[in-house]
């Protein structure tokens, strides 16, 4: 990226879109001057400049939910700068994987689901996935009294391998019996149990969608 190149408005700021690489989803919208700008490419994670605190900052630096720049691309303008990202835990922070997790035609999508119940559900499921592991891995780093996600890291990996294992085995239990919601009940388990096998190897999610978007090619 030739940064001389870049068109920054009247305070001296470009507008920083920042996208997960491995699930394409959008994350977050930050600024970023010229320095901030030169610490993301000289540092390899994302730094942008406050305009509340007048300051830079870097994401993740005290919750530890850090963006590891991939690629960085910028537009036809050259106004806008596009950071695509690997992100460790949440984005937002209130939690949600994304920033962008709120909808705006809520009432309408709402209103389809009811009309319409087999529509593909709304969510990104990227989305779903990531913030149910964020859950898990907080529960792993700051544990929760009563918390079965607790128990498991307590008990250790041979718990958790049991437990993939078991839910794998209904699963399969489920598909024989050809009941769509013994399936579906079994294979949430599956998958959430696998999440948190993941989190026990401090294992992103972005690191298991780059190895099957790797299978594609």
């Amino acid at each position: 990226m030739n940064i001389d190149k870049i068109k920054y408005n009247a305070d001296g700021l470009v507008p920083a879109i920042v996208q997960d690489e491995a699930s394409g989803t959008v994350l977050m919208l930050a600024y970023m001057n010229a320095e901030a700008l030169r610490k993301t490419l000289e540092t390899g994670v994302t730094w942008f400049y406050s305009r509340s605190r007048r300051s830079l900052w870097q994401k993740g630096e005290t919750s530890g939910h850090v963006q590891t720049v991939k690629e960085m691309y910028y537009d036809c303008d050259a106004d806008t700068i596009l950071v695509k990202v690997n992100q460790t835990g949440a984005a937002c922070h209130e939690g949600t994987f994304s920033c962008f997790s709120r909808r705006l035609d809520a009432e309408t999508a709402q209103a389809e689901t009811l009309v319409d119940p087999g529509k593909i559900y709304k969510e990104p499921l990227a989305n779903v996935i990531y913030e149910l592991y964020h859950v898990i891995n907080d529960r792993k780093h700051n544990p929760k009294e009563g918390s079965y996600t607790n128990y498991l890291f307590e008990k250790g990996q041979d718990k958790i391998l049991k437990k993939v294992g078991e839910e794998a085995a209904e699963t399969i239990i489920g598909s024989k019996n050809n009941d769509k919601a013994e399936i579906l009940y079994e294979m949430a388990d599956l998958w959430y149990h696998c999440l948190v096998l993941l989190a026990n190897h401090e294992i992103a999610p972005s690191e298991l969608m780059a190895e099957l978007q790797s299978r594609r090619k």
